[in-house]
């Protein structure tokens, strides 16, 4: 065969593959208001840089009829390319094959893919739209699976490792992303569960929806599975490209500095008014965080749920930072079970890959209940602990109004070797409000007294005046300094450059044992 032969074959082969399950299923796909699997690797790559694997790859299995339907590349595309100029590997399950099936052929495609980022020191980016292991294959699509989840569990801390959710992720398979580190959903095409709503109708008898067991809501509001709801996989594809801007290669590199147009010596005069007078009065943390942020941008993670807690990256002189706060216009920003996992699996995360922490705190405790006490409030809530304790970043800490009893330890205290501690003027580092307090120690004088409301206004004022502000915890060493509201953004970036080359090293050992 000629030269100009074998190239005109190849280019038709190619083509042939690009093409997927063919122009039909590629059609059916569109009207599901999907995108096919290589128009989601245009949209996440600078134009032009991807490099494809295994584009001629084919499953192997004769059962079933599945030998007449052999596919160039089989029901994914892998390879690696540049996003924002930075070397990413990805790989984008191609639901026109086989409904994006995961075959034997397809777990090795993959598992080759997350080595070579291992290997390379670079991001994995996973686009998620398939039925799950191909029923057809037996076990031998199982081990694909397995060899899936293996390797995202030996990434995790190496590398970091995104999920995007644009189809169903079902089985065994959906593990392969709750495995990653940030999972972005579509509204209306994302789907994730273990089982569908075809088994639970048959064990249960229950009948659901697909997108009511599963949908993209229901995991960013109510499971929190997953981090980022999108309203279409263009908008997804674009955060994702803003997300990486924020992320390391890997856990041998720094997190990128950005060029900072903000002044880094801004005062944040606004920050002075927005605590209210009335102690009961709620405002919104996020414009505590935008104000003292490079360009007053904040990206934040996990917005719908446990909206209890606030956590996000930001830049502050450039460098970038995690943020941790409680939201005291939801819930008062009470730290429940939700909270917790969601703050210490964000605070390991930034930890893993060498991101600042800085801390914004207004907590009154964690919630109480029955029902808070009997799901696990003392394991889930010890996750925050072990999370900020273990943590040998940077940490920067905030308390801007309150920081009550065992929540304030909590909260990235010194006792939890938190760096560099700040709080506001009218702050409160104490073991609980005044009024609880006083109710509690001074119940037999306030009930003996012959004008018991006189007293208790009196024993009130006293609290306060002795407890209820940061100077004693000062005096103690457990804040490095009160400040001005307003010098809140140029203290914390000094603070983050006082520790730019901070050393701390755990005790050796194989790994801890956080309370699952």
């Amino acid at each position: 065969m000629a030269v100009q032969e074998q190239l005109d074959n190849l280019n038709r082969l190619k083509k042939q593959a690009e093409m997927g399950g063919g122009e039909a299923k590629i059609d059916a796909q569109h009207k599901r208001g999907k995108l096919t699997a290589r128009e989601r690797i245009d949209l996440l790559f600078d134009k032009g840089t991807f490099n494809e694997l295994g584009a001629f790859a084919a499953h192997r299995c004769r059962d079933f009829g599945l030998e007449k339907q052999r596919n160039a590349g089989d029901a994914v595309v892998t390879g690696s390319g540049l996003v924002n100029g930075r070397l990413v590997f990805a790989y984008s399950q191609d639901f026109t094959v086989l409904g994006g099936s995961i075959s034997e052929v397809v777990g090795q495609k993959v598992a080759q893919v997350i080595d070579m980022a291992i290997r390379a020191g670079a991001p994995l980016i996973a686009i998620n739209d398939s039925g799950g292991a191909r029923i057809q294959e037996g076990v031998a699509s199982l081990s694909g699976v397995g060899d899936i989840l293996l390797r995202n569990t030996i990434a995790s801390g190496v590398i970091p490792q995104i999920s995007v959710v644009v189809g169903p992720s079902a089985g065994g398979a959906v593990y392969a992303p709750a495995l990653t580190d940030f999972i972005f959903a579509v509204k209306g095409i994302s789907q994730m569960y273990i089982t569908g709503p075809d088994v639970i109708k048959a064990v249960t008898g229950e009948d659901i929806s697909h997108e009511a067991l599963g949908g993209a809501e229901i995991h960013a509001k109510k499971s929190g599975v997953a981090h980022f709801l999108c309203e279409n996989e263009k908008e997804c594809f674009e955060q994702i490209r803003e997300l990486m801007g924020f992320l390391p290669q890997s856990n041998r590199n720094k997190p990128p500095r950005g060029k900072n147009k903000d002044n880094e010596e801004r005062k944040t005069r606004d920050l002075r008014d927005i605590i209210p007078d009335n102690p009961k009065r709620a405002y919104d943390m996020k414009k505590v965080i935008t104000e003292v942020a490079d360009e007053k941008e904040f990206f934040e993670v996990h917005k719908h749920f446990a909206q209890n807690i606030i956590v996000g990256f930001v830049r502050m002189g450039g460098q970038p930072a995690g943020i941790v706060a409680q939201q005291p216009s939801h819930m008062a920003g009470v730290i429940d079970i939700n909270a917790s996992l969601k703050a210490a699996r964000f605070i390991r995360f930034c930890d893993a890959f060498e991101i600042p922490l800085v801390s914004f705190v207004d907590v009154p405790g964690f919630m109480p209940g029955t029902d808070q006490e009997h799901s696990g409030i003392i394991k889930h809530g010890a996750k925050l602990i072990y999370a900020y304790a273990e943590a040998t970043v940077p940490k920067i800490t905030v308390i801007t109004r309150k920081a009550y009893g065992g929540a304030y330890i909590v909260m990235s205290s010194k006792h939890l070797r938190g760096d560099i501690n700040y709080a506001w003027p009218a702050s409160e580092v104490a073991v609980m409000g005044a009024e609880g307090a006083v109710n509690i120690i001074s119940r037999k004088a306030i009930a003996e007294a012959a004008n018991p409301e006189e007293t208790r206004q009196k024993l009130l004022d006293e609290y306060r005046e002795h407890f209820a502000n940061p100077y004693q915890a000062a005096q103690l060493g457990y804040i490095d300094d009160v400040i001005d509201p307003a010098d809140t953004r140029s203290k914390i970036i000094k603070a983050l450059r006082s520790l730019e080359n901070k050393v701390l090293a755990n005790p050796p050992k194989k790994h801890g044992n956080i309370p699952l």
